[in-house]
């Protein structure tokens, strides 16, 4: 993708409104997009299963997911050199390409018969894995990011529900097979994908003012990466282990939200998986938009430990609530995701944002995005496993129910930690490294 001076000069001039609303437009295009190729085939329910030697009998609808969440994990190990390393001006082409990939893996799936077609998954997953960090690249370090990094997170709260709820439409009304649904969804947004990644193309690097208040963004090596992880090693890691629950947990509720909603009793509902995560998203940009006015990044970085705290005890009430029969199956539903995502969005856009600013580290928020990310979607593919072959007999709302209030309990203790030690180790930092 080639960038346009002319566009990029007028964004570069125009006002912080006009270039929020075209940054957030692209990034949020862009990712809504990329779900079309990644979640749709989840929609389906895939009949039937499969021996697997050491494993045993597992459904070929956990074996596409787990095949998938593995090559999207890889992709996160992967990325933790690719994208802390990656020039600005290869982030578009880059975009373009995985995504590109990853639905032409699509038709493999469909071209070929189940359950061999589950390697087309792993394919599809392994570069997808890498388009949160290049997307994420253009909006990080800058005065505005956490306006820009709401807006471009709650893309994939609502793609999500949608790109499934078109899977359906296909399925149950266009008569189209369950193999070849995820392929066909994907054609729909080829072209809108690249007009949007075009427009990411155009926007102009941060300028001065974004650099001495967020401190400047650069590509790091492997030195550099592994210093900046041991010195903070305290506090990193906390958020690491949580980062293992909270994934897992949102994967769960993503690629198992069709038997969830149906088991309690939204089975003939489908534009249910698309309507409730609107809630969930609003409440999400409403609280992460606060942070913009918060000026001070230590500050900043506390409050939003302290919103994720709060977003895990969410999970825990809402579910005790719901089983005491004092919230209703919708919105408890609502409720779990508007915590899920409160305690998880944080993590791809303003928690490590602001931590390099508050500590003053010249350096990319990618980098620790995908640390945390590459771990989280490990902890993902062994949740199915346990569920698939540990707990087979337990019913969806039964392991859900039990994995909310773990994932509430752990979270919580790991964000306190974490909040206490940060807070320590930014104290008496000069004030231009703190000022934002």
């Amino acid at each position: 993708m080639v960038q346009n001076e002319w566009v990029s000069e007028r964004l570069r001039r125009a006002n912080g409104l006009v270039f929020t609303v075209f940054a957030v437009a692209a990034a949020f295009s862009t990712y809504f997009c990329m779900y079309a190729f990644r979640k749709p085939f989840a929609a389906g329910t895939y009949e039937g299963s499969i021996e697997l030697p050491w494993v045993g009998l597992i459904e070929y609808k956990t074996l596409f997911i787990i095949t998938q969440v593995l090559g999207y994990c890889l992709s996160k190990f992967l990325g933790i050199k690719v994208i802390s390393e990656m020039t600005p001006a290869r982030r578009a082409a880059g975009i373009v390409l995985a995504i590109g990939v990853a639905w032409f893996a699509l038709l493999g799936f469909a071209l070929t018969p189940a359950p061999y077609n589950a390697i087309f998954l792993f394919i599809n997953g392994l570069p997808l894995g890498m388009v949160w960090g290049l997307v994420f690249g253009f909006l990080e370090g800058r005065r505005l990011t956490e306006v820009l990094g709401a807006g471009l997170s709650v893309s994939y709260i609502i793609a999500s529900g949608y790109v499934k709820a078109v899977g359906k439409w296909l399925v149950a009304s266009m008569e189209v097979s369950e193999y070849w649904m995820p392929f066909l969804t994907g054609a729909f947004f080829v072209l809108p994908m690249i007009f949007f990644v075009w427009m990411l193309a155009q926007l102009p690097p941060p300028d001065a003012e974004d650099e001495a208040l967020r401190m400047r963004r650069e590509p790091m090596d492997a030195a550099q990466r592994k210093a900046f992880f041991l010195r903070f090693l305290p506090g990193l890691l906390p958020l690491t282990v949580l980062y293992i629950l909270l994934t897992a947990y949102r994967d769960f509720r993503d690629n198992f939200a069709v038997e969830i909603w149906a088991a309690l009793g939204y089975a003939d509902e489908p534009a249910i998986l698309a309507t409730s995560e609107n809630w969930v998203a609003l409440g999400v940009l409403v609280t992460l938009a606060v942070l913009f006015k918060i000026r001070d990044n230590r500050v900043a970085l506390t409050v939003v430990h302290l919103l994720m705290l709060f977003g895990t005890v969410l999970i825990g009430v809402s579910t005790w609530l719901w089983e005491a029969g004092m919230l209703d199956p919708s919105w408890w539903m609502i409720s779990v995701g508007l915590g899920l995502y409160v305690a998880y969005v944080p993590y791809g856009c303003v928690l490590f944002d602001r931590l390099f600013a508050a500590v003053g580290v010249v350096g990319t928020a990618g980098f620790l995005i995908y640390v945390t990310d590459a771990f989280g979607y490990l902890g993902s593919v062994l949740l199915l496993l346990y569920k698939d072959l540990g707990q087979p007999d337990l019913s969806w709302i039964e392991f859900f129910t039990g994995f909310s209030y773990l994932t509430s309990v752990v979270c919580g203790v790991c964000f306190a930690v974490s909040t206490v030690y940060f807070s320590r180790i930014t104290q008496g930092k000069p004030a231009d490294a703190n000022v934002a």
